[in-house]
């Protein structure tokens, strides 16, 4: 394999053999399972050291393009639609590769929950027990940032701080958390780029939001937080919350409870609800690393370089067509609205159906990580058929479009038009239905759950196309 790296070049020798192999691949020279030259071999042929040659590897790894063998070292792979570019821009809709670790590790007291659940390490009541949970807004601060650039209002960071919350306590909710939520928040910036309005905007936005939750029925409080300058880790700002809660045992809700034979309520995630200042667009928190650079155009890297990986391929980084203030096509809102539309909480409907229809509730799934596809990981021996799906929201239009991305996996990490999942039977789908409705929140059974005799699986319905799932 012949490989020509400059050492004078100020892109790194490791980043330079990225992209050569990953060119030979996509031209062809590289075929699925040509194996590829061991890492002694490379590092002796180009001058390198070994763990650089390990790095590169590792790097195209992820991006799904070669895998190791047992003994064998590396060998092309098939092209696989479902990695995708989503994967190749350094990040992952499902976290197979961490969910290799952390599903070898102890699942709490219910392994099946959606969240972990452990003994009341708090108080030590045996009847109760504890829920911890930890999540953030990465990618839609630094949307926030790039807005707050062109802009100067620094008031677009008042909605990431809700988006950090609301991904915390949506996952929470999925448990059957209906008391008392404490929560803390972790801002990690670059203190040159995001100064302290940046921050007063963000605090100030949490209070607010936690203020607004309150009134309708959902007790969560701050504790507090910490802001930390890392302006080596990171060019922008990242928000993080961490949300805790004591619950009773009888009262949590697992994964056991979803079963053939109930249906599918679908919780929309565009339109305005009664709790929400401004139509939302639905785009949620997870994907928007595609949704940013599939949407925005190449002058936001030019402008703002310090908003993205340079390790990442060139071809792959703000390769859109549209600045913020551009109109979303078939919205009324713009690129920017759109892409900065807080993330919808579920938590008032959640809350209002746990109080008046006790037991009505068999699963909640958050479709988060993983989009259409996150239902996979809870039942036993479940089809999961989504048929009847919300109509495509203009966002998730736009962006298949402008991407070429594949409908099978722009499921697999968008939500697509709704993100919580209700399963209940067939009977009770009218109450979850009447609830979300008071809200001004459009729900509908978009699908049932079947028996499987080869583990979980999902089929989805996408116009005249099925797609299929598995774990």
């Amino acid at each position: 394999m012949k490989l020509t790296l400059d050492p004078s070049s100020p892109t790194p020798l490791f980043q330079q053999l990225v992209e050569q192999i990953h060119f030979k691949i996509n031209m062809g020279e590289l075929k699925a399972g040509e194996k590829l030259p061991s890492i002694r071999v490379l590092a002796n042929n180009h001058k390198l050291a070994s763990n650089t040659v390990a790095k590169a590897l590792r790097q195209l790894e992820f991006r799904g393009l070669i895998k190791a063998q047992a003994r064998s070292g590396y060998v092309v792979v098939a092209k696989d639609d479902s990695i995708g570019r989503y994967q190749a821009r350094g990040v992952s809709s499902d976290k197979t590769e961490v969910h290799m670790v952390v599903d070898k590790l102890d699942h709490g007291l219910f392994a099946n929950a959606f969240c972990k659940i452990t003994e009341d390490f708090l108080t030590g009541n045996p009847a109760h027990c504890n829920v911890i949970h930890a999540d953030g807004s990465g990618t839609k601060s630094i949307i926030g940032y790039l807005s707050y650039k062109e802009t100067g209002d620094a008031s677009v960071f008042q909605g990431i701080s809700q988006d950090s919350i609301v991904m915390n306590l949506d996952d929470l909710l999925c448990v059957g958390v209906n008391g008392r939520i404490l929560l803390s928040n972790t801002v990690n910036r670059n203190a040159l780029n995001c100064p302290g309005e940046v921050v007063s905007n963000l605090i100030s936005g949490s209070e607010k939001f936690l203020t607004q939750l309150r009134k309708q029925g959902v007790n969560i409080y701050s504790g507090g937080g910490e802001t930390a300058d890392v302006g080596d880790l990171t060019g922008t700002l990242v928000v993080d919350s961490c949300a805790v809660t004591v619950m009773k045992k009888k009262d949590v809700i697992t994964g056991e409870l979803i079963r053939p034979g109930l249906v599918i309520v679908g919780l929309s995630s565009t339109g305005q609800a009664s709790y929400e200042e401004q139509e939302n667009s639905g785009i949620g928190s997870n994907g928007l690393t595609s949704a940013r650079h599939e949407l925005l155009s190449h002058y936001y890297a030019e402008n703002y370089p310090e908003s993205f990986d340079p390790n990442v391929d060139e071809s792959l980084m703000y390769c859109g067509p549209y600045k913020l203030d551009d109109k979303l096509p078939g919205s009324k809102l713009t690129v920017g609205q759109a892409l900065l539309s807080p993330t919808r909480t579920y938590a008032p409907v959640v809350y209002r159906l746990l109080e008046q229809h006790a037991g009505l509730i068999q699963g909640l799934v958050h479709c988060s990580g993983g989009g259409q596809t996150k239902c996979l990981k809870f039942g036993h021996n479940i089809h999961f058929i989504k048929d009847k799906l919300f109509p495509t929201p203009a966002i998730f239009k736009t962006i298949q479009k402008v991407s070429g991305t594949g409908w099978k996996e722009m499921y697999k990490v968008f939500n697509m038009g709704h993100r919580m999942e209700v399963y209940c039977t067939a009977a009770n789908a009218k109450h979850v239905i009447k609830i979300a409705k008071a809200f001004n929140i459009d729900a509908k059974v978009i699908g049932s759950t079947q028996k499987s005799r080869i583990g979980n699986k999902l089929s989805l319905s996408h116009q005249k196309q099925v797609f299929s799932y598995t774990p």
